[in-house]
């Protein structure tokens, strides 16, 4: 990998630190301003829109990963950060660290916005399907398929005209919603780090709750599997981007074998 040989063991590396830093203030701002600009969010103008939303923005690709939506999402993201990457920060230096994580961020979104593709084509086609041949047997097989919330509809579907009339507004806003939801957090580059750590020290010792030993290879493999089987499995309601974070871990993976293409040493 990289020539650089730090002169001693940071513990906190520059980059790192000021990653820290940023994703803290961003997180105060976002909580601090709410809705205040004009009736939006930062998250309307900063987080990962799908490309045919009116809120979407190139920048988004990127400002993306300072955004979080909880303090638990925060920690978790800024806590696997500081674990796993101050190592790789020691080794690499903070050039080839700060790369590697934004490298790992676009793909992450890339890879989720092809995912935001099919499933908004996807919606858009079903609900057509129904607005076409409105029926209450049409808008049950819509309800079970993407877990609908429609009032009363939830459990005796539309039958009078007005009801029918009813549940073809609120598809209409369903779509209109889903295509301008916002996808935030630092996730997918955090997964590429995972992924690196594992790949360059795959027997480290990694102690769950701190007590129980387990060799880096099997707990971050396990944590990809697990992500691959619940991204597959499209898990309703767990409100993750499950391809985002698999889509770190492509872009890293690439990445570490381009880089390894002159300089194939490994870390154990």
């Amino acid at each position: 990998m990289s020539e650089f040989r730090p002169s001693r063991f940071q513990i906190l590396p520059t980059v790192i630190k000021n990653l820290l830093i940023i994703n803290g203030l961003i997180f105060l701002a976002q909580y601090t301003l709410g809705d205040s600009l004009g009736g939006h969010k930062l998250e309307d103008f900063f987080a990962l829109h799908y490309w045919g939303s009116d809120l979407f923005k190139p920048h988004q690709l990127v400002t993306h990963l300072f955004m979080h939506g909880s303090f638990e999402h925060l920690f978790m993201n800024m806590f696997t950060l500081w674990m796993f990457g101050a190592t790789l920060e020691n080794i690499w230096g903070p050039k080839r660290f700060i790369i590697f994580y934004i490298v790992c961020g676009l793909g992450a979104a890339l890879c989720h916005m092809g995912v935001l593709t099919y499933e908004n084509i996807t919606l858009n086609r079903d609900v057509q399907a129904f607005l076409t041949a409105p029926s209450a047997s049409n808008f049950a097989i819509l309800q079970q398929k993407y877990d609908l919330s429609f009032g009363q509809y939830e459990l005796s579907y539309p039958n009078t005209p007005g009801q029918m009339n009813d549940a073809k507004v609120f598809l209409q806003q369903y779509v209109s919603a889903y295509r301008d939801t916002a996808t935030l957090g630092a996730s997918g580059a955090v997964f590429g780090l995972l992924f690196a750590f594992g790949y360059l020290f795959p027997n480290n010792l990694i102690y769950l709750y701190f007590l129980f030993p387990i060799k880096a290879k099997y707990f971050i493999g396990f944590l990809i599997v697990l992500e691959l089987i619940s991204g597959v499995q499209n898990s309703a309601g767990d409100n993750v981007a499950h391809f985002a974070h698999l889509g770190g871990v492509l872009f890293g993976y690439l990445l570490l074998k381009i880089w390894n293409r002159t300089n194939r040493r490994h870390f154990y």
